[in-house]
């Protein structure tokens, strides 16, 4: 039986002849797409593991037909060439297409800008990055003139950023800072500058910190390290007494932190009030110093009067008059027999001393020397001879003023040896007054008055220790009066504003309508403020001028820049030290009227005086002067 198909093929020989051509298509169509699909497959693998294998897993791989399409976010630009080369290398390099994506760069974020400063005897060095914006010849030329001994050292790199907030406040700052420190190192930021740096003495470190701090711009940290060494205190002297007025040191040195407050609880246990100082020095005699004056101070107490001395290692004990002999003994033995090997005691039981300064014929002989809140001074008493008179006379107008010594000593050969070193050290002591007198005796001297210094009384015991002698009785007995203390009667930087401001409220300043000339009519106004001025000089203050809204906005500007210069011109000619004063025009920045009508014009054309590193109002909050009050003066422009 034959089948119908073959049948009908053998009849139909052409049909025959398609049917094979379609079967082998189909054959060759499913072979193809098998090879294709295994290509696919091993080109897919081979790539995959090779991007696991190099670190590019982050690259996805398709195939599309002999295509190899790689997509993904590569980190970098370097990364998406890696990955590319990684696949060219295990299939035709024309056969991959790169659909990889890289994130947009982000924008360069600025640097931190900063300098550091080193100045000593070498010359002076900056190393760090500036902007290049900032006027790197002008920074080295102003280093140069602090210095122009030595070269400038200057490693500093430029980056072209914006300049940041303050950072010219700041730096200007610092480039003070240098020109005041001759030794310090500087660190230099746009909103903190930290200063390094050593003084000579505690005085000097104290007022470089005053200065520093009222010279600091707003807006910028101050951190500052100033330190002085110890000084060196000769002889090393301490001086207690206990008198109808209490206990207290006259002198008190300690050269620790721990003796001076064993020292200090030693003096509140005999009765001393409140908490004294006492200065930590260099010179001390022995390790024993807060040992041996505690025992001395609480001998003084048992006493219940007198004074106890100690210029380095002798120690003066004077019992106050009137103490019995039985108990002055045995208390001076005692503190003799506890005291250190080092110091020796000198013990005094005096007879009783009458101070009259009057140079009575019937009392002990007398030299006396009175000075007036004026400063005049008045010489009484005995002198040994015409010398001694002609050299204390010589003395007295050296120390006080020529034409400020009135003399009116008396001759007397019969005086003690020794006297004229007596007088003398009596006049010296008595300088360190504002106001007061001295009386020198055979037995004792004498000194008391007032002073504005709170260190009087401990040098006056000094310079009467070693001039005199460790076993000599003097006493002292000087107050101190802030109002006689220079440093306490500077104003302080608001008064100083609060004194500019009543001087602008009673007249204004006045400048000529659209120039920068100051009216003769203001001229008054100015010289109260030079004045005011004249007793602030370590007062940072800004200088600000500003016009109403009237014309344009840079003329105005540049109009107010010219008339807050004139104002520091006019002050710089009247001997004001403008070292901290600066000039600045707003324009019609901050008015403080409205100017749609001519008086709130009127208002807004003015200068500003403002207290630099204060916070109050001001044409922006965040700039570095701020006003220290209202003052202010119009124009008539």
């Amino acid at each position: 039986m034959r089948l119908p198909l073959i049948s009908s093929l053998r009849q139909n020989p052409s049909g025959l002849v398609a049917a094979t051509f379609a079967a082998a298509f189909v054959i060759a169509v499913l072979v193809a797409w098998g090879a294709l699909s295994a290509i696919e497959g091993l080109s897919q693998s081979a790539i995959d593991r090779a991007l696991l294998l190099e670190g590019e897993d982050w690259a996805k791989v398709e195939t599309d037909g002999l295509q190899v399409v790689m997509t993904g976010t590569a980190p970098t630009e370097r990364a998406r060439f890696h990955a590319l080369a990684i696949a060219g290398a295990r299939v035709d390099a024309g056969r991959v297409i790169d659909r990889m994506e890289v994130p947009a760069p982000k924008a360069n974020t600025a640097p931190e800008f900063s300098i550091e400063m080193l100045r000593n005897h070498a010359g002076i060095s900056m190393i760090g990055l500036i902007p290049a914006a900032t006027d790197r010849a002008t920074l080295v030329d102003r280093m140069q003139k602090i210095d122009p001994e030595n070269a400038i050292t200057d490693l500093l790199e430029t980056a072209d950023y914006p300049v940041p907030a303050r950072w010219s406040s700041a730096l200007d700052f610092a480039l003070g800072a240098v020109e005041t420190l001759p030794r310090s190192k500087i660190s230099v930021r746009a909103n903190r500058v930290a200063i390094e740096a050593i003084a000579d003495s505690a005085d000097q470190k104290s007022g470089w910190e005053r200065a520093l701090r009222a010279n600091a711009p707003g807006g910028v940290r101050i951190a500052l390290d100033i330190t002085a060494p110890r000084p060196v205190i000769t002889p090393f002297t301490l001086r207690f007494t206990i008198d109808a007025d209490g206990a207290r040191f006259d002198a008190c040195t300690a050269h620790t932190e721990k003796g001076r407050d064993q020292i200090i609880a030693a003096g509140i246990a005999a009765g001393v009030k409140g908490r004294p100082t006492c200065t930590i020095a260099l010179g001390v005699p022995s390790p024993d110093w807060p040992t041996a004056v505690a025992r001395g101070i609480s001998a003084l107490a048992d006493l219940g009067g007198g004074s106890l001395t100690f210029s380095d290692a002798d120690v003066t004990l004077v019992a106050a008059a009137g103490i019995p002999r039985n108990s002055f003994d045995r208390v001076a033995g005692e503190l003799e027999a506890d005291l250190p090997d080092v110091f020796s005691l000198h013990a005094v039981l005096p007879d009783p001393v009458s101070i009259s300064g009057a140079d009575q014929a019937a009392g002990p002989p007398e030299f006396a020397a009175t000075l007036s809140p004026e400063g005049r001074v008045q010489l009484r008493g005995r002198v040994a001879d015409e010398q001694e008179r002609m050299v204390v006379e010589s003395m007295s107008r050296a120390r006080f003023g020529v034409n400020k010594v009135y003399s009116a000593m008396r001759l007397d050969p019969e005086l003690p040896r020794g006297w004229s070193l007596r007088v003398l050290a009596g006049l010296e002591a008595l300088d360190q007054l504002a106001n007061g007198s001295v009386v020198v005796q055979p037995l004792v001297v004498d000194v008391r008055g007032a002073t504005g210094d709170r260190n009087a009384s401990a040098e006056i015991s000094r310079v009467l220790s070693e001039k005199l002698g460790e076993a000599e009785d003097y006493r002292v007995n000087v107050r101190y009066e802030e109002k006689l203390d220079p440093a306490a009667a500077l104003p302080t930087p608001e008064e100083c504003a609060s004194g500019v401001n009543a001087a602008l409220t009673e007249a204004k300043i006045t400048f000529a309508p659209g120039s920068a000339e100051i009216e003769l009519g203001s001229g008054h106004t100015v010289d109260k403020i030079a004045e005011i001025l004249k007793s602030c000089p370590d007062v940072a203050m800004e200088i600000g001028g500003y016009t109403d809204s009237q014309g344009r906005e840079e003329m105005n500007q540049a109009l107010s820049q010219r008339r807050a210069e004139a104002v520091l011109s006019a002050l710089l000619a009247r001997r004001v030290l403008t070292t901290n004063l600066a000039a600045h025009g707003y324009g019609e920045e901050n008015p403080i009227a409205d100017n749609g009508t001519e008086e709130g014009r009127e208002a807004n054309r003015r200068i500003e005086f403002r207290l630099i590193g204060t916070s109050a109002r001001g044409p922006d909050p965040n700039a570095e002067a701020k006003p220290a009050s209202g003052a202010s003066a119009e124009d008539s422009a």
